[in-house]
């Protein structure tokens, strides 16, 4: 693996972690999202940690 693929990964796996991080805020404080006017249902939030979280996860495995 080059070091630019690490540092690729390293940066992927940062990015989907806060991402991640963020939808765990966002269900536990109860943060309300809008997107062009329309809110963005709670339930779309768990969707996205399991998403984020397994991408996180790929990059992680990658890595090793």
């Amino acid at each position: 693996m080059t070091l630019k693929q690490k540092t690729f990964l390293e940066i992927i796996r940062a990015i989907f972690t806060v991402i991640a991080a963020l939808h765990v805020l966002r269900i536990v404080l109860n943060w309300q999202a809008a997107v062009g006017g329309m809110e963005i249902p709670i339930w779309i939030s768990y969707f996205a940690i399991l998403l984020a979280g397994y991408l996180a996860y790929s990059a992680h495995k990658l890595l090793k």
